[in-house]
């Protein structure tokens, strides 16, 4: 890390309520490293797992925050708070979602064709 590079605390929420990565992340790290790093660290004992950075989403105030930016870019909050630390909400997207986009068109039509009948 770079001397005099601002210090952010963060924690994150996952979807049971569980706080984890409680940690002194620098402000010029970016979100895709940071999801990194939570995919590495994340709790075996939990039902859902992310597989990837890809299957995470981090929410601060409102925003989904995107891989390419840095913790300054997407403007994370700090020192605005007595305890000056912040907590993240981390998302799992779920795998089944995937696989729907993943299907080839054939497919597609296939188990979308159906018809009604009104009388």
């Amino acid at each position: 890390m770079a001397e005099g590079a601002e210090q952010i605390e963060l924690k994150f929420r996952i979807y049971d309520g569980t706080d984890i990565g409680h940690s002194t992340y620098a402000s010029s790290m970016t979100v895709g490293t940071l999801k990194q790093r939570l995919v590495t660290e994340w709790p075996r004992d939990k039902t859902v797992l992310p597989k990837s950075v890809n299957d995470l989403k981090l929410i601060h105030a409102g925003k989904i925050l995107e891989n390419s930016k840095t913790l300054a870019d997407s403007r994370i909050t700090y020192g605005d708070l007595p305890a000056g630390v912040i907590t993240m909400h981390v998302l799992v997207q779920p795998p089944a979602a995937k696989k729907k986009m993943d299907k080839n068109p054939e497919e597609m039509k296939k188990q979308n064709s159906c018809s009604c009948v009104i009388l």
